[in-house]
């Protein structure tokens, strides 16, 4: 790669020199002639393909003047035609993951035809190439597993929550909220960095970002020092696509789609000399049909049993870009800006429907609370990257610097049977600074040492505001009760050093990351104010052993924290209905977890990828959700109904330990079968105010995927995930079978796609679960997206070429260590 991009810069170079040539014989002013340009031509191919190779450079080096005097680029039949002076030359003909042909000594005197040039593909360096995967879209690696997003079909058209969805250990619940092998506790990166993109409620903004603006997700479950701490589960980090070649290239994506929705996107890349401009950018139009039902059961035979169902329509729409520069300020440095920013707005329109059965008399009472909810979101990110590589060699020296703002407005009137009740407002302002640096060392030829530093400051603040009904005077009166402004600041600071080296066919990374975490929680309303200072130390050990260049044994470990957010820490409640509401804890502390991996690898006969892992992990001062009643009650058609609080809590301590295995197939190009399954088993002790928590029970979950092209270059994907039922002291949860499928077939010599996809083909993707408290049970259904979505897609590409798959390189088995 750094050759091709150095020969091209020398080539633009030699181009505008060789341009600026005069083009016909004439006398200069001292008298000498100036000799006529000629004409050279030719053709590229690839070798294998006989298809012509559009963008292949070709230059011409002089040695009397060592450097490259002319050149030109193939057209789209793979022909060039360039002007060059009469000399001696070394011809060089270079195509980005080809083997490059050279022919030396070339004497050129008068116009004269090459003829044609077959280039090989280059196996070695195709792994460098940095445009549209073709490839398989999972690669397995003993660190980590990279998902390739470029032929998913079945999230053409999509967002991230899909492509989530469809990664091995990966899972997306009915409520959109992100879980890494059953523990939803993951900490989600964009280009390994905390963003903008992600947003102050991550299960929003990953609906926001479009599918097309992926290159890959890295699903890391043994996260090394360099990583930060939070995450118990593990770390996902989305790679956006970002391209490298020379010139002018990009693609776009339309989308059109029913329950109503249409989308544009589009990457755009321009690079020229030292300077590289890079955009993502996307508007997005989507309704979503869902319903929440609660049927609550009350063991006092006084108190009616309360059914509510809410159904809702889901709006959203807005744009979303990245945009940036990069400048190779030369060889060895190079500096990146980029600004993200997000304008979505959404409109939730949602309807409950309140039924009450009286179990003396056995009538019902119906009611009907109407709660639109208009929502406003912007957010702006600045971030600075700078890279610096040292001459002869491998030291490395980054920094970062990234500035957040985000603002997050919401605003509903809830009408409760036809008179309007509350008026309901939550303003959220939230601002972050990113400082990270990080060093490379090596030490010899098989050793390297690392340090690093980070700072992670956020200042978030929240108004929450309730206006009620007054009947008497038929105004709105602010409610104290419920009115709160709750400021809350977490500064986070971090430092850590690690060491990794390979002893022939052993290599072992140790590290020791140190932690300090100030909180400060501060509500001017009630005059509650309250500080916490925590620091921890969390060290990582990952070792590696090659039995061969195929098989491979990793054995990891390393301790993770979870954080309580914001909202946790909030003591103030708000309420999805008058019956319930949510209420943080400000006393919760952070969970602390061990961790340990063992991983297995082997690659066989070029068509079969194991992947396998057994993982423990202890935690303590474990959080996790308590239902229960407040004490507190509210009157619907004269009957007291008791409300129900549901929020954080810490318990004592908690064990999970489970398998995972992931086994890829492809017995040829065009058929490759992907599985993954896991299963865990999860025991948690603790009491809460008397009330058992303990949780026994085993969960399991299983993927397929089968990709198979049919006749005419027409591609099927059908992916089928299916998450077991699950227990804990107070819920039962059913399991969901989710199918998706999807057709695609590329048009225009591949320059564009078009693709079809039908997302829970069956209806099925569907949460129940039954609640057993201590005065009352409930059963709840809820459906996130509401039934079959269906969608089409076209994709346009230009300046663009596509990786080629080679069957038995479809998956990269390497899994040393990383450094």
């Amino acid at each position: 790669m750094n050759k091709f991009i150095s020969t091209s810069l020398a080539l633009l170079l030699g181009m505008f020199a060789s341009y600026a040539q005069p083009k016909n014989e004439e006398v200069s002013r001292t008298g000498s002639v100036i000799l006529k340009d000629v004409i050279i031509t030719g053709k590229v191919l690839d070798k294998e393909t006989k298809e012509p190779l559009e963008y292949a450079t070709v230059s011409f080096f002089n040695k009397q003047k060592n450097k490259i005097v002319a050149g030109g680029i193939t057209d789209i039949n793979g022909a060039f035609s360039i002007p060059v002076p009469k000399g001696v030359y070394n011809i060089s003909i270079e195509y980005i993951s080809f083997i490059t042909q050279t022919i030396t000594n070339k004497k050129i005197i008068s116009d004269i035809n090459l003829g044609t040039f077959l280039l090989e593909i280059d196996l070695e360096s195709l792994d460098e190439v940095e445009i549209i995967a073709e490839r398989t879209t999972v690669e397995i690696k003993l660190d980590k597993k990279i998902y390739n997003v470029g032929k998913d079909l079945t999230v053409s058209g999509g967002n991230v929550s899909d492509v989530l969805d469809n990664v091995p250990s990966v899972s997306v619940d009915g409520e959109g909220n992100v879980a890494l092998r059953g523990n939803d506790n993951v900490r989600i990166l964009i280009n390994g960095k905390p963003s903008g993109l992600v947003g102050l409620n991550s299960t929003d903004a990953l609906k926001l970002l479009p599918a097309e603006s992926i290159e890959k997700v890295e699903v890391i479950t043994s996260p090394s020092a360099r990583y930060e701490a939070e995450g118990t589960a593990g770390i996902l980090n989305i790679i956006l696509r970002r391209s490298k070649l020379i010139g002018l290239n990009g693609s776009v994506t339309a989308n059109v789609g029913h329950p109503d929705a249409a989308g544009l996107s589009g990457n755009i890349n321009y690079r020229t000399g030292n300077i590289n401009v890079f955009s993502t950018t996307s508007y997005r139009y989507n309704e979503r049909l869902g319903h929440w039902y609660n049927d609550v059961k009350y063991n006092d035979i006084n108190t009616p049993d309360l059914d509510e169902k809410r159904n809702w329509v889901d709006i959203r729409k807005g744009i979303t870009t990245n945009t940036g520069i990069e400048w190779y300020i030369n060889d060895l440095a190079s500096l990146t800006t980029a600004i993200v920013y997000s304008n979505n707005n959404n409109d939730d329109r949602s309807t409950n429907n309140l039924v009450q059965l009286d179990k003396n008399t056995g009538t019902t009472t119906r009611n009907i609370r109407l709660n639109p909810e208009l929502g406003d979101n912007e957010t702006i990110q600045y971030s600075v990257n700078f890279v610096k590589d040292f001459k002869d060699s491998d030291q490395k020296l980054t920094f970062d610097f990234q500035y957040e703002n985000t603002n997050n407005d919401r605003n509903s009137i809830v009408n409760f049977d036809g008179v309007n009740t509350e008026m309901v407002a939550t303003l959220i302002d939230q601002t972050k600074i990113l400082l990270q640096s990080d060093y490379v060392l090596p030490i010899g030829e098989m050793s390297q040492f690392e340090i690093g530093y980070r700072g992670d400051f956020s200042n978030n603040t929240t108004d929450f505001r309730v206006d009620t009904l007054n009947v008497s005077t038929n105004m709105f009166d602010v409610n104290k009760n419920l009115t709160n402004i709750f400021n809350f600041k977490q500064y986070l600071t971090a430092a850590y050093i690690q060491f990794g080296s390979k002893i022939d066919k052993f290599s072992y990374l140790l590290g020791l990351r140190l932690e300090n975490t100030r909180t400060t929680l501060d509500q001017p309303t009630t005059g509650d104010f309250k500080r916490k200072n925590l620091t921890g130390l969390f060290p990582t050990v990952n070792l590696n052993y090659e039995i061969s260049e195929d098989e491979s044994f990793t054995l990891g470990y390393n301790r993770r924290l979870r954080r309580p957010r914001g909202f946790m820490l909030n003591p103030f409640p708000s309420r999805s209905s008058i019956t319930n509401v949510f209420q943080g804890n400000p006393d919760l502390d952070p969970t602390y977890t061990d961790r340990f991996e063992l991983g297995y690898l082997n690659r066989f006969n070029n068509k079969f990828t194991l992947s396998s892992a057994l993982y423990y992990g202890h935690s303590t001062n474990v959080m996790t959700f308590v239902s229960r009643q407040t004490g507190e009650t509210v009157i619907i058609n004269g009957e007291e109904f008791p409300v129900i609080e549901r929020g954080p809590v810490n318990l004592a301590t908690a064990n999970r330990y489970g398998f995972e295995f992931n086994l890829n197939y492809s017995p040829s190009r065009k058929w490759r079968v992907n599985t993954d399954f896991n299963i865990f088993k999860f025991k948690r002790d603790g009491n809460f105010e008397g009330i058992n928590l303990d949780a026994d029970n085993l969960n399991w979950s299983a993927r397929l995927t089968n990709k198979l092209t049919l006749p005419y270059k027409v591609d099927w994907q059908t992916t089928m995930n299916y998450n077991g039922p699950s227990d804990d002291a107070q819920n039962n949860r059913k399991g969901r079978l989710t199918t998706n499928l999807a057709f695609s077939k590329d048009l225009f010599k591949e320059k564009a796609s078009i693709a079809f996809n039908i997302r829970d083909v069956f209806n099925s993707n569907i949460f129940k679960n039954h609640i057993t408290a201590e005065t009352f049970t409930a059963d709840q259904e809820i459906q996130f997206r509401g039934g079959r979505i269906y969608n089409l897609s076209f994709t346009y590409r230009f300046n663009q070429q596509k990786k080629r798959e080679r069957n038995g390189d479809n998956f990269d088995g390497g899994g040393g260590v990383e450094m």
